[in-house]
């Protein structure tokens, strides 16, 4: 039991983080305000958990512009898509 406690990532026990890694790791990309209304926080909110996982090397993002409007998009790396299924199957052992 211990040993899948372990398995649990602290990155991911925020439901907002969590909600970020679901929705990027099952789409390519998704743009700020997209992942701003999916999850249904605010910009301060979102971009604070964004650059905890940032930190981690969890998601990266690309900037650039759209009608002269900027637009940042996030992508999971191969580092966080990994982390996330563990995190999700040491869930998945624990409720077995």
């Amino acid at each position: 039991m211990k040993d899948l406690l372990n398995k649990l990532d602290k990155a991911f026990e925020n439901r907002i983080r969590l909600g970020i890694m679901s929705a990027l790791v099952v789409n390519d990309f998704l743009d700020f305000n997209n992942l701003k209304e999916l999850l249904g926080v605010t910009d301060g909110n979102l971009a604070s958990h964004l650059k905890s996982l940032e930190k981690k090397g969890y998601i990266c993002f690309t900037k650039e512009f759209l009608d002269r409007k900027p637009n940042t998009k996030y992508f999971s790396t191969d580092i966080g898509r990994k982390a996330f299924v563990k995190h999700i199957n040491a869930i998945e052992q624990l409720l077995n």
